[in-house]
């Protein structure tokens, strides 16, 4: 019984006529010259020989292998933003890895020690805590890390976000002008960045215009509570006559409770806002209001920043805020004269 022999880039190097220096310089992303490309290549795939990165990551100290780590993906907002991400990543010779890791401790920790012994170049963390611990061992082997649509104050690390305080401003500003004084707001999970930001921005706005909000309810950033919170809102004996919602994942069961459950007209009765801006928020059955999020531009900045810091680990480490817009749906009460 014969085996076939393993393909390697010496036999790639002898069929394109070229050395096995260039063969390696070719599939990391080093320079070489069209011509060798070409043939390198067209060699590699006539042969089926496919690059060892761990290997070359032991030879060269970068695997060109990113990872990324993502808490959930049932919220529309992370596949977008995950296919964003490696689309741009792929697009500069990165390979991507992607892990599922809840934020408890346990599962972190086992995500990381994974994606270490992967020899990654970096890792973009998405709405994914990070221990002093963490990023301790991270820095200590020289892995980079950005965090995305999520900051952390004293972690050390870069983030990129939107600006969560003056989206939470604006939506303030915007639910003011349409003549609501009965104001509720459905937060994120206080434990992040985000749902802080938001919410803290959004009181904000509502004092500079003179109004305290009627009730805030932490949504934990789930379908679940996020409609009990609607259902104990409106139980009230002054239920809110809107509602700013902190998500748009959250929004939707708000508004499914709101009309299915309780007969409601939103936004004659209830106006409703959300955040993100995903795409089934344009849906004619939700045609919600939602401030965006500016997710290709926070891909880029993302991108931009680890990459920078893997080239320079020196790189001063920087917090991002990206505006986004109010995008103006039937779910509330538009302002006379309301714009952009």
């Amino acid at each position: 019984m014969s085996t076939e022999a393993k393909v390697t880039s010496l036999s790639v190097a002898r069929l394109a006529g070229v050395s096995q220096s260039a063969v390696s310089r070719v599939f990391s992303g080093a320079s070489a010259s069209k011509s060798t490309i070409k043939k390198v290549k067209a060699a590699a795939e006539q042969l089926g020989y496919q690059p060892n990165s761990l290997a070359r990551a032991m030879i060269t100290g970068r695997s060109r292998i990113i990872g990324l780590v993502v808490a959930y993906l049932d919220n529309q907002f992370y596949p977008i933003a995950l296919e964003k991400l490696s689309n741009a990543l792929q697009e500069k010779g990165y390979h991507i890895l992607v892990f599922m890791a809840s934020n408890s401790s346990e599962g972190i920790d086992q995500v990381m020690s994974e994606l270490m012994a992967y020899q990654v170049d970096g890792i973009i963390t998405a709405s994914v805590a990070m221990s002093s611990d963490l990023t301790d061992r991270c820095a200590a082997a020289g892995i980079e890390v950005v965090m995305f649509n999520r900051a952390q104050d004293g972690s050390g690390l870069s983030s990129v976000t939107s600006d969560n305080m003056a989206g939470g401003r604006k939506v303030a500003e915007f639910l003011v002008a349409g003549g609501h004084r009965r104001i509720a707001h459905i937060a994120g999970w206080g434990g992040s960045s985000t749902g802080r930001d938001r919410a803290r921005g959004f009181s904000e706005g509502l004092a500079d215009a003179g109004v305290a909000p009627l009730d805030v309810i932490d949504g934990m950033y789930t379908r679940e509570a996020a409609a009990q919170a609607a259902r104990d809102l409106m139980a009230r004996a002054d239920p809110p006559d809107a509602i700013f919602v902190g998500n748009d994942h959250m929004a939707f069961p708000v508004m499914d409770v709101l009309r299915a459950e309780l007969g409601l007209s939103v936004p004659d009765d209830v106006s409703v806002v959300g955040y993100d801006d995903v795409p089934l928020a344009s849906w004619p059955v939700y045609d919600l209001t939602s401030l965006r999020q500016p997710v290709k531009r926070m891909v880029d900045a993302t991108v931009e920043t680890l990459l920078g810091q893997i080239e320079n680990p020196s790189r001063p480490k920087q917090k991002t805020e990206i505006a986004g817009p109010l995008i103006i749906r039937g779910s509330a009460r538009v302002p006379e004269g309301w714009t952009q």
